[in-house]
């Protein structure tokens, strides 16, 4: 057993105290203080393992994983026996599992097929502050819980910077434990101004504090994905021109929720001596994982943020501003071994004047339609969902739009009760539209292929080629062209490509020579694998095919099935008369002109004319309104999703009578900002207006 010397040690009788007299209780935890790791040993320890398992959730995979690798490591057990991990798509627990961590996620799911969730005797929500959306739900389903189960079972909600006052008072004012952290001062470095390039900004100090500073780990956060690969690559680039013998050797790791789990661990492990690790990372290293050995932070004051506009149904993927807490959170991982430096690249008036006190609720900037399905399963008959008892309630609109998109795809009927489809969907481990998808395809026959398209689009990282700069110099052969969806899209553009993969054998240099990311490939071949297992068991459908076997026809018919399936799934995601526009694809979409993505593969006819119709799987904003992943569809199949509109009501729809008589109803026609654009009363009016209109333009270039 490896020992440790956390604060929370200290605090280990009053915590068991507290928890033994308490049905609910919150712990503020500083930085360093080792709740993380410590909490679940200490309960596991007073007995409480006895007579159930301990839960741990954490809002991320790798905060998941890692944890849990630690804790084994300290309990001197095999990772997967006493102490596990379940993640969505992967399960490291056994029969013998006493403490457990997993994503709030997976932690909902469970409580599906086990409502009361008898088999855990403590749940601890971990990193309660960043306030995911599933970590919402679960607070709320928490205070029913212990309700039901006040004789054996513990809640402890757990964070670094959460308002415990106000948690407290959410749970009939459960008691509010601080433990201290273990940090060292941190000296608090402003810029005079905001850089122009903040990725720029950072290179430069991080390569200051590399010629200057005395050892010590250089943590770096930046928004994204993108900007780790760039500002790796440049670090790298600048590291080797700097004169040998003028500083010590460098490391450049990166640190983001897409790594494979074995280039994860390289940030744990301890750098060779005389060496200073660069690990640049996304806010993921703010609180939910600590990389020990950090003296120096490189602060860029930006985060990148999915935000969902419910009334136009788009996301939109920002940078924008931390706040106040994020900022102090950063700078507090400089202070974990020894004094350290936070280098903020903002100055002293732009944290004071502009950053929020605390991050937006993920709750009220998202779509909830998986999150209402979730709900609306439980078949709780008290429950109304725009009444659920939230810690910070979404708007209004936001619910109402979550239960139109449910309603559109058979998840619910017209009264707001949950089918039979939809119970099935809430089981699968894919958002709405996906699960609808993988259901109509089963009845038409074309599964496995569905199944494919699903795997592809839920990888949780980049498949398709790279744009990198540093990749383009390391290639050595010349690219083979990609599958190009035989024009209906790239629903069957991700199709054709895993199944070439397919028959050849799941070559990895069949990969390469195509340019695909290696890794996402096989975490796809792994997805595709578990989702043929869990719709198997959840739909009973018979036996399914594991690999890819049943060869791809291409024929026209196999095409078809597979995109009615697609429409069904993407029923509150269609798109209506799609034109060349000024060298652009686009919509004519209230209130906005929608481009199709440039990377799409979705081809014109011989009049340079798009489909009449279309499902997008995304629809975001970034420096211009975009469809991704987008696939024709026909007519015949969207009117039936059209006439559904007729009898929507949204106050039905929400499931509670008291909401339904505060409202004045609704006509059908008076639902504004659908995403199913409508046709016009005369359709072939429109089209030949819009085939004019291109014939023009394209006579006068």
């Amino acid at each position: 057993m490896v020992m440790v010397d956390l604060p929370i040690l200290q605090f280990e009788e009053k915590i068991i105290e507290t928890v033994e007299q308490n049905p609910v209780v919150v712990i503020i935890g500083e930085t360093g203080s080792g709740k993380s790791t410590q909490l679940s040993q200490i309960l596991h320890r007073r007995g409480y393992t006895k007579s159930g398992i301990i839960a741990v959730t954490q809002p991320r995979r790798v905060a998941a994983v890692s944890v849990s690798r630690r804790v084994a490591q300290e309990l001197g057990v095999r990772l997967g026996e006493e102490v596990g991990y379940a993640i969505r798509f992967e399960d490291r627990t056994s029969e013998r599992t006493l403490i457990k961590y997993l994503t709030d996620g997976v932690l909902l799911r469970e409580s599906l097929s086990n409502p009361e969730l008898n088999h855990y005797s403590v749940i601890i929500l971990d990193e309660a502050h960043e306030r995911s959306l599933n970590t919402d739900i679960l607070l709320g389903l928490m205070k029913r819980l212990v309700k039901m189960r006040a004789s054996n079972l513990k809640v402890l909600i757990t964070s670094a910077t959460l308002d415990g006052e106000k948690v407290s008072e959410f749970f009939s004012n459960c008691p509010v434990l601080t433990v201290p952290g273990k940090l060292y001062p941190v000296e608090i470095l402003y810029s005079k101004e905001r850089p122009t390039s903040y990725l720029e900004a950072s290179l430069r100090a991080a390569i200051e504090i590399h010629v200057r500073e005395p050892e010590g780990d250089i943590l770096i956060f930046m928004t994204g994905q993108d900007d780790i690969e760039k500002l790796v690559s440049k670090l790298e680039d600048k590291v080797q021109t700097l004169e040998e013998g003028s500083c010590t050797d460098a490391i450049i790791l990166p640190l983001h929720g897409s790594l494979p789990p074995e280039m994860q661990v390289r940030v744990f492990s301890p750098p060779p001596p005389n060496c200073r690790r660069f690990i640049v990372a996304t806010n993921i290293a703010e609180t939910s994982l600590t990389v020990d050995g950090v003296v120096y932070v490189i602060d860029s004051g930006y985060v990148k943020q999915r935000q969902y506009n419910p009334s136009a149904g788009m996301y939109s993927l920002d940078v924008v501003q931390i706040s106040k807490v994020q900022a102090n959170q950063r700078a507090g991982r400089a202070g974990r071994t020894r004094p350290g430096k936070c280098y903020r690249l903002y100055p002293s008036t732009v944290y004071r004047d502009e950053f929020l006190d605390v991050t937006i609720p993920e709750i009220q900037r998202s779509s909830l339609a998986g999150s209402v399905l979730y709900l609306k399963s439980l078949d709780l008959s008290d429950i109304d969902i725009l009444k659920f008892d939230f810690l910070d309630p979404p708007s209004t609109e936001s619910l109402e739009d979550a239960l139109k998109q449910l309603y559109l795809i058979d998840a619910i009927d017209e009264n707001g009760s949950i089918t039979t489809i939809g119970r099935t969907m809430a089981e699968l481990p894919l958002e709405p539209s996906l699960s609808r998808t993988l259901i109509e395809a089963n009845s038409y026959g074309c599964l496995s292929q569905a199944l494919t398209v699903a795997a592809m689009l839920s990888a949780e990282t980049t498949l398709l080629p790279g744009r990198s700069k540093s990749g383009e110099k390391k290639r050595k052969r010349p690219v083979m062209a990609l599958p190009d969806g035989s024009g209906w899209g790239d629903h069957i553009q991700l199709l054709q490509i895993y199944e070439q993969w397919d028959q050849n054998d799941y070559d990895i240099d069949w990969c390469r020579d195509h340019d695909l990311r290696v890794r996402g490939m096989m975490f796809v071949k792994d997805i595709r694998k578990q989702l043929c297992q869990i719709m198997n068991k959840t739909a009973n459908i018979g036996s399914l095919d594991v690999q890819a076997s049943e060869r791809w026809r291409e024929n026209q018919q196999d095409y078809k099935n597979l995109r009615k399936a697609l429409c069904k799934g993407y029923a509150n995601q269609l798109a209506e008369r799609m034109i060349h526009h000024n060298g652009y694809r686009t919509l004519g979409f209230r209130p906005q002109l929608v481009q199709v993505h440039p990377s799409s593969v979705l081809t014109t006819d011989e009049e340079g004319m798009l489909p009449n119709y279309l499902v997008y799987h995304e629809l975001i904003s970034t420096s211009r309104s975009f469809m991704r992943n987008v696939c024709a569809v026909e007519m015949p199949w969207v009117m039936p999703i059209l006439k559904k509109f007729e009898t929507l009501n949204i106050s039905k729809l929400s499931g509670g009578s008291a909401f339904r008589q505060e409202r004045t109803e609704e006509k059908p026609s008076e639902i504004s900002n659908s995403r199913v654009i409508a046709p016009a009363d005369d359709p072939e009016s429109r089209i030949q207006a819009a085939r004019d209109r291109f014939l023009a333009r394209k006579s006068k270039r």
